[in-house]
């Protein structure tokens, strides 16, 4: 269980850092499109998602707490 936490927290903190690196990310989703004789017609959506400041930095601020309080001797879960 130890090392499950200790991998948690290097998740939280790496995920944290990225968040501050990058504010947003984008991705691509394919929709339905339509298909006449040999006339095919797909369209690609282009998705933007934000990153909020405040979830990177409470993923941080957990990571570190999980992993301190490993360090020292805290509590068994």
């Amino acid at each position: 269980m130890k090392i499950d936490l200790r991998l948690l927290a290097i998740v939280l903190l790496v995920l944290g850092l990225f968040g501050l690196a990058y504010d947003r990310f984008t991705y691509v989703k394919d929709t339905h499109g339509f298909r006449v004789g040999s006339l095919e017609v797909a369209v690609k959506d282009r998705e933007t998602v934000n990153i909020p400041m405040w979830l990177s930095v409470g993923a941080l601020a957990a990571g570190g707490v999980l992993l301190l309080s490993r360090r020292r001797g805290g509590a068994t879960v």
